[in-house]
């Protein structure tokens, strides 16, 4: 398992659509850099934070960057390491006709600790040619006031990337949405250029509008600004239903506003008679299918909360709950037209503890029994997912599933639910040549992953053998004995990190060995780090 440190550092502190073309992009003043073409067979990263699927388009999000593909993955765009690009990592994505707002972090150490900082916005208005680079939106150190309605309320000025990471990014017209940790709720109407701090009912109020009285500040932590800490001013999702209609997603529920932002109203746990499962809401997606809302409700802080997945068919006045006990991490869905004009849809679930699929609004959930590419050899092995997207092409249903740190996977799918022909998308470096050889990742932890062997056969088939040792050059286990494997070709094997009696090895250094019919063998070195 990869762990996915922008959300889960966030979780320590807890404890801690459309883009229209109402948007003038040569009003602004923009340096695009063009970046060169470089075509790969797989995305940069087996990371994959967030999926977008636009017609022929596939777009992810990852640990290693932005990765693009128009030709149904046969061959990939990778920016990682690219100009503006560098070697962050994309926290979320947001995509419409051309233009795509890539919000990017890093993580930084501080004191011995690894902590979570955003980096801004990649904006490209020409299917990800050119690029523009925005700034993370941060505060002056007296900016600490802003007008709502007939208010004036003290706001913290945020005025470090540190815990201001963007976890989500919206389109509506003339405007772009981010939820950001330490910044809280933000929008743009000038490309990113300036962003205006959105003003969100705090933990005790279910409600605000321009014309109440309030008293409170807009502060997500307590500090020397002053004592109050807002669950609700934590903002880690945003989605949009239409232009006027957003969602926002807090550690103290959901929140909804009909007229742009300007007046409130919150759903959690405790205010509604039948509300959602828990208050952290670590994601959100709208289907305009039906108009449904889901979201990934955490357990915040409140004793009768409980993970599970939440989904509302009238506004949020009243909510179902799902897969209970479930982390979830993202959503996606199909949705189908037939015959007579019915829509249909299923929702897919990425999860820490699989994907799961229910085309019956949730009375039943469906998971793919095995992940496997017949034709690579190439399995998912871990469980944890971070996202899924539903492409259709001819009539067919293709659905896409990033994992965390498994690589990606496609299914064509044919005759029924999980059923088809699977293709896994595994990033690594190539093989030059038959004596070279490597494990990945290295160091690796059997306590929540799996390590690869990648090697490759010359011009002559060759029966395979890959044994590993320990430090001693004692034998550990025995992975694959006089497998037949075909010539010209790469493969992968994996090891768990286990003995032939199925223990768990100890830390430390461990060496594979891979003997073929002909030849000389060939050697590797594993670390184990538990």
């Amino acid at each position: 398992m990869i762990i996915n440190i922008f959300k889960y550092a966030a979780i320590s502190i807890l404890m801690g659509s459309i883009f229209y073309a109402q948007f003038k992009p040569e009003s602004f003043t923009f340096e695009n850099t063009k970046l060169p073409k470089t075509n790969a067979a797989t995305p940069a990263s087996n990371s994959i934070l967030d999926i977008i699927v636009k017609g022929d388009t596939i777009w992810l999000g990852t640990t290693r960057g932005l990765s693009r593909s128009f030709d149904g993955g046969a061959t990939w765009r990778n920016y990682y390491n690219d100009g503006i690009f560098g070697d962050e990592s994309i926290t979320a994505i947001a995509y419409d006709r051309g233009l795509i707002a890539a919000a990017t972090g890093k993580t930084v150490e501080r004191d011995g600790q690894d902590l979570p900082a955003g980096t801004g916005l990649k904006i490209s208005l020409d299917h990800g040619e050119t690029w523009s680079s925005v700034p993370q939106s941060l505060d002056d150190t007296g900016d600490s006031l802003i007008t709502y309605g007939i208010n004036r309320i003290r706001a913290l000025p945020v005025t470090t990337e540190i815990n201001n990471i963007t976890y989500d990014v919206a389109l509506t017209p003339n405007t772009i949405w981010i939820a950001t940790f330490a910044g809280g709720l933000r929008k743009s109407t000038d490309m990113g250029q300036t962003w205006n701090r959105v003003v969100l009912p705090p933990d005790y109020l279910s409600s605000i509008k321009p014309t109440d009285t309030l008293s409170f500040s807009l502060q997500p932590v307590a500090g020397r600004f002053g004592n109050e800490s807002y669950l609700n001013h934590r903002v880690f999702s945003v989605v949009s239903a239409d232009d006027t209609t957003l969602y926002v997603g807090s550690a103290n529920g959901i929140n909804k506003t009909t007229d742009s932002g300007l007046s409130w109203e919150k759903f959690n746990h405790t205010n509604q008679d039948e509300p959602i499962s828990g208050n952290f809401i670590t994601a959100m997606a709208y289907n305009k299918v039906n108009n449904s809302i889901w979201a990934a409700t955490w357990q915040a802080e409140g004793q009768t909360e409980y993970y599970a997945i939440s989904a509302s068919y009238n506004g949020g006045l009243s909510w179902q709950s799902f897969l209970p006990g479930e982390k979830a991490h993202n959503f996606g869905f199909k949705n189908e037209v037939l015959s007579g004009g019915l829509e249909v849809f299923d929702v897919l679930v990425p999860t820490d503890n699989g994907i799961y699929r229910s085309n019956n609004f949730g009375t039943t959930w469906l998971s793919p029994t095995d992940i496997s590419d017949d034709r690579k050899l190439v399995s998912i092995l871990n469980n944890e997912f971070y996202s899924a997207g539903v492409q259709q092409k001819d009539r067919k249903f293709i659905i896409w599933l990033g994992s965390a740190g498994e690589g990606l996977a496609k299914l064509e799918e044919e005759n029924g639910l999980w059923s088809g022909d699977w293709t896994v998308y595994l990033a690594s470096q190539p093989t030059a040549v038959l004596t070279e050889t490597y494990a990945f990742p290295n160091p690796f932890s059997p306590d929540n992953e799996y390590t690869r062997i990648k090697y490759q056969l010359g011009s002559t088939p060759s029966g395979v053998t890959i044994r590993i040792m320990d430090f001693g050059m004692n034998m550990v286990k025995t992975l694959i004995q006089n497998v037949q494997r075909n010539a010209d070709t790469e493969y992968f094997e994996f090891w768990n990190g286990k003995d032939e009696n199925g223990s768990v090895v100890s830390n430390g250094v461990y060496f594979y060995r891979i003997d073929f019919d002909s030849g000389d063998p060939v050697f590797g070195k594993i670390m184990v780090l538990r």
